[in-house]
């Protein structure tokens, strides 16, 4: 990944930028999670920087609102959801 920054991501850097696998990473761009296009004649992905960008602000409003809707105590201390 190139540390400049660029306007498109392969799925290899959106992995390592969010600390994920390639699988996981190709599984947000099919479900449409994370909005992408395919170039070039063999298909690549690629994911535009805003669109990251917007992914990461959806994700940290969709935490907001689960940890607003299952405030923290003392029971849910060592629950994992």
């Amino acid at each position: 990944m190139t540390t400049s920054r660029a306007r498109f991501f392969t799925l290899a850097d959106v992995a390592e930028i969010l600390n994920i696998s390639a699988a996981q990473s190709y599984a947000l761009v099919r479900n449409g999670e994370l909005p992408a296009i395919k170039i070039g004649g063999r298909g690549q992905w690629r994911i535009e920087m805003a669109q990251l960008d917007a992914y990461i602000a959806r994700m940290y409003d969709q935490t907001q609102a689960f940890v607003n809707e299952h405030p923290f105590t003392a029971e849910s201390a060592f629950t994992f959801e």
